[in-house]
Formats: C-alpha cells, sequence, structure tokens
C-alpha cells in the first residue's frame, strides 16, 4: 500500500453501517445531478438529503399514543399551574437579542 493510500484511509473516519439500495436508472440520474451540482459525492447527498427528511418526519409527529395512566398524567400536567422558574423570568426580563418585536 502506497503512503499516499495509508495517508487517506487514516484521515477518513471509520465507515458506518451500510445501506443498499436499488432505484431506477432515471431516480439514479436526477440523484447523480443533484450532487454534482452541491459539489458533493453522491453517497454525501443522499446521505445529507435523507437525514433531512427523515428529521422532518420526526419532527412533523403530530398523533402521540399513550396508555391510559399515562394520558392521564399528561392532562394532570396540561391542567396545573405553570411552576415559577426564576432563571426563565430573568431571561425574559431581559432585552431580547433579536431587537424590540
Amino acid at each position: 500500500m502506497s503512503t499516499t493510500i495509508k495517508a487517506r484511509s487514516k484521515a477518513r473516519a471509520p465507515a458506518g453501517a451500510r445501506i443498499n439500495l436499488r432505484v431506477r436508472p432515471q431516480v439514479k440520474a436526477v440523484l447523480v445531478q443533484a450532487a454534482r451540482l452541491q459539489q458533493v459525492k453522491l453517497t454525501e447527498f443522499m446521505i445529507r438529503s435523507s437525514q433531512v427528511a427523515a428529521e422532518m418526519a420526526l419532527a412533523d409527529r403530530n398523533r402521540f399514543v399513550l396508555p391510559t395512566g399515562k394520558w392521564r398524567e399528561f392532562y394532570a400536567a396540561l391542567d396545573s399551574p405553570p411552576r415559577a422558574i426564576p432563571e426563565l423570568r430573568k431571561l425574559f426580563s431581559e432585552p431580547s437579542a433579536f431587537g424590540s418585536a
């Protein structure tokens, strides 16, 4: 193994789990074109894009399932008066970093 290859392999982060995908040629062509436009490798483009999509899907969850007892606890917490948190009160009394509204 040449020193160039050794140096490159030391600099790389260890590989993670592998995901194999089969896509239609037209889909791959679009992905390759988009990766080229962003000047990144296809793998990096796909990882970034799918991670963003996954995070959005998780953030958009609007249906929560809880056992009956946990729902009662949840509703009790919603119905209870708010706790006084001195640090939060102090934070809200300070001028906004975004200027006055």
